[in-house]
């Protein structure tokens, strides 16, 4: 960096620190209501969703499904011979996608008005941003945060071999195995896809049951789902070591009940932490809480004034909607009369295994410690799409009811298009919609949806 004296000042109403989906949009919104808007990002704009998460995840995720789909094909009367999947093709497809996407975002943030920086960010006071790179200095009405979240690698032996899902998008040759620890979303969705792909996959997990906080009935339906698919579940276990042998490719395991996995790629999927790394907040006093996360009232305003934080960076809710919602809302509350607020409640959410997952909503469990008296409508079935042959395709439904008004609680469900039909059925849970208004809802047949409104 430069010396002090030749440090340039430019003046905004807001600096964003991250061009991530939620900082996009507050970029965005800020500057169409009239704000000098800067926005900083050091790596490349549309965050972790757009770059290392939902969306190159979810064409993983399409693309680990084609094998069973033209497998089915032949049942249906069509002749046609399933290959190898193709790593490379898919990575450079890949690849074009998500680079139009990020051209997407820097245009439309360019056409409202907004200053983009390419570069790293640091919050020196309450009104003033350190551009490290360039040696230029912004001086601003309002700085606002939104920096996201890293991979959290735990302290193992060995976890140098190891990889992240942030890694796992950059590998362009299919390799014969993985090891992936961890139970939540991320290391579920990973070991279906993996599998998909004809990888041989192993998931080590610490708990009890995978997707601890989701309902039972759908996790556990889940878990024999991945057992029969051939993915190795060891659960109520753990990595102690990673290690690899001079001139050797695989990486091996040693795990804490003694036994040992050998594969080609190792991958740590034990959730994510606030990426927070240098940007300045102890310097200026801003308080984050023991898991490193910014600490933030109603307002999404930090203890520090004029500095504000959106997003997983704050470690509330982590998921890229809550985080868009999150900037917009802010902006309109301080570069206009708006005073909106979101309703953390009944937030819709997905999970892209095989099969699918979407819930909203309470659990049983839940339901049961805050309501007492409910009532659970469920079933299970196969979609008509795997009528013909022998392969999985369970669907399981399930509503909880609240006994004394019978008022739909929760809705969860794992199969086929649960992610597409959840969207839908959180609007009418938003309203507080019942069982009875389910019930008088004429069915659409034959679809997997029309089980939703003739459970009995």
């Amino acid at each position: 960096m430069k010396k002090k004296d030749k440090i340039q000042t430019e003046e905004f109403d807001l600096c964003v620190i991250g061009g991530g989906s939620g900082g996009v949009r507050a970029a965005r919104v800020a500057a169409q209501l009239g704000a000098k808007v800067a926005l900083a990002e050091s790596y490349r704009m549309g965050g972790t969703c757009v770059i290392r998460g939902c969306v190159p995840k979810k064409l993983l995720s399409y693309a680990s499904q084609y094998k069973k789909d033209l497998q089915q094909a032949q049942y249906f009367g069509w002749e046609c011979d399933v290959g190898d999947f193709n790593m490379e093709t898919f990575y450079n497809n890949k690849h074009k996608y998500i680079a139009k996407l990020e051209a997407i975002y820097e245009n439309l943030l360019k056409s409202s008005g907004v200053t983009i920086f390419n570069t790293h960010a640091k919050v020196t006071s309450p009104n003033t941003v350190l551009l490290e790179d360039i040696s230029k200095e912004i001086s601003t009405k309002y700085i606002l945060i939104a920096t996201g979240a890293k991979p959290f690698v735990p302290k193992v032996e060995g976890s140098s071999y190891a990889i992240t899902s942030n890694e796992f998008f950059l590998i362009n040759q299919k390799p014969k195995s993985i090891t992936i620890f961890g139970g939540g979303y991320i290391a579920v969705e990973f070991a279906c896809i993996a599998k998909g792909l004809g990888i041989a996959t192993h998931l080590v997990y610490r708990g009890q049951r995978l997707l601890k906080d989701f309902d039972y009935d759908i996790t556990e339906e889940l878990t024999k789902s991945m057992l029969a698919q051939g993915i190795n579940i060891q659960l109520q276990n753990n990595v102690t070591k990673l290690e690899r042998h001079a001139h050797a490719t695989e990486v091996t395991t040693h795990l804490a009940n003694g036994g040992k996995i050998v594969s080609d790629l190792a991958m740590f999927a034990t959730g994510r932490v606030p990426n927070i790394d240098n940007l300045g907040l102890e310097e200026v006093g801003i308080k984050t809480d023991a898991a490193g996360a910014i600490i933030v009232d109603k307002n999404n305003a930090t203890n520090i004034d004029n500095v504000y934080a959106i997003g997983d960076v704050i470690n509330h809710v982590q998921l890229t909607p809550v985080a868009i919602r999150q900037g917009q809302f802010l902006v309109e509350r301080l570069f206009s009369d708006k005073q909106s607020y979101i309703d953390y409640s009944s937030i819709p959410t997905a999970v892209f295994s095989n099969p699918e997952i979407g819930v909203v909503g309470l659990t049983e469990e839940q339901a049961r410690k805050q309501y007492g008296s409910i009532k659970i409508y469920k079933t299970q079935f196969k979609t008509l799409k795997d009528g013909f042959s022998e392969a999985q395709g369970q669907v399981l439904m399930k509503l909880v009811v609240s006994t004394k008004d019978n008022k739909i609680l929760g809705c969860h469900m794992l199969g086929k298009y649960s992610a597409e039909i959840i969207q839908v059925v959180a609007i009418a849970i938003k309203l507080g919609v019942t069982k009875d208004d389910f019930d008088n809802t004429l069915a659409v047949h034959p679809t997997v949806a029309e089980e939703l409104v003739t459970l009995k």
